[in-house]
């Protein structure tokens, strides 16, 4: 089973333009949608999608809307009351494939919220073999919160592996605390990664897309020696590299037409964990994350896709060292 804590869900509201975005004009949508979202919402989908097993712990009140939109995707979820309801994040996309989000402030989630929802994820993981730690912090919450989680899943839930995906201030809080919070995989993207170890990420980023991947992997390794055993580095339309203290994998996606980049990234870490639990090696692992992650973007909206969907035969992974 994988279990998620998503400490600052949204309701994903996706607005579809058939012409450019131009600020400052009136605009027709041909389509609005909204859907249950946040990063360990999505994770959760996606393997539950996959027929296997996933709890999706979050902070919502009853009576929220989110609750019955969590409840249209069968996505099972432990959930904290709170006072106030979940924030709606806006994607505007267009027919090109360029997407411009809007994100609503998050709820305030007090400190008693805060113990629940690590021992609601400490409860949920006793059977777990992944826990998935995921997205911003919402108001009240400090940076530190998920070194905190990490350190209690380690205590209550030993037999667990912790995946974090988060950016910013929570991402460079726990640079400074992988001495005593490490989790077993990070999944930055090259921004992210830059924030990880205090290097420019958008030039890590722009060299790997070029076909430079050593500047990544040097960064990644920095991760690793701190003991964090994957780094999963999502990189786009250049597909994802994998690195460990011991080796290095790229995966190129296969040919697809953008729709929507919203998700792609959750898609990935989920493709990654399902192939884990099937007892994949890494190189096919990897091969798996890229084929969700592509699949993702060639899908409307926050739409998850499913096993069904990916591209296995055309997503190419090879060793880089």
């Amino acid at each position: 089973m994988i279990v998620t804590l998503t400490p600052n869900p949204s309701i994903d509201a996706t607005i579809a333009l058939d012409s450019p975005l131009t600020p400052g004009t009136v605009h027709r949508a041909s389509s609005m949608t909204n859907a249950a979202g946040g990063k360990g919402i999505n994770v959760a989908h996606a393997v539950t999608l996959a027929g296997k097993s996933a709890v999706a712990v979050i902070p919502a009140a009853e009576n929220d809307p989110f609750i019955s939109l969590v409840n249209d995707i069968n996505v099972d979820i432990s959930t904290v009351d709170i006072a106030e309801n979940i924030r709606t994040n806006t994607t505007v996309t267009e027919t090109s494939g360029r997407t411009t989000k809007l994100n609503g402030k998050g709820p305030a989630v007090d400190s008693k919220a805060q113990s629940q929802l690590i021992d609601a994820t400490c409860h949920a993981a006793a059977n777990a073999s992944w826990v998935v730690m995921a997205g911003s912090l919402p108001n009240e919450v400090p940076v530190d919160f998920y070194g905190t989680a990490i350190n209690a899943l380690r205590k209550s839930a030993p037999q667990v592996k912790i995946a974090l995906d988060t950016s910013d201030k929570p991402m460079e809080e726990i640079a400074k605390n992988l001495s005593t919070a490490a989790p077993d995989l990070i999944k930055p993207n090259g921004l992210e990664l830059g924030q990880l170890v205090g290097e420019d990420g958008l030039a890590l980023e722009a060299a790997a897309e070029g076909g430079d991947y050593s500047g990544v992997i040097a960064a990644a390794r920095k991760v690793n020696a701190q003991g964090v055993g994957y780094v999963l580095v999502t990189l786009g339309a250049a597909g994802a590299l994998l690195v460990t203290e011991s080796g290095a994998w790229i995966a190129s996606p296969p040919p697809i037409e953008v729709v929507s980049t919203v998700g792609a990234g959750d898609s990935s870490l989920a493709g990654f964990l399902l192939a884990q639990e099937a007892g994949n090696d890494l190189a096919e692992s990897l091969r798996y994350s890229v084929a969700y992650g592509s699949a993702a973007t060639s899908l409307p909206g926050t739409t998850i896709p499913t096993p069904d969907m990916l591209n296995l035969a055309e997503t190419n992974v090879r060793q880089l060292n």
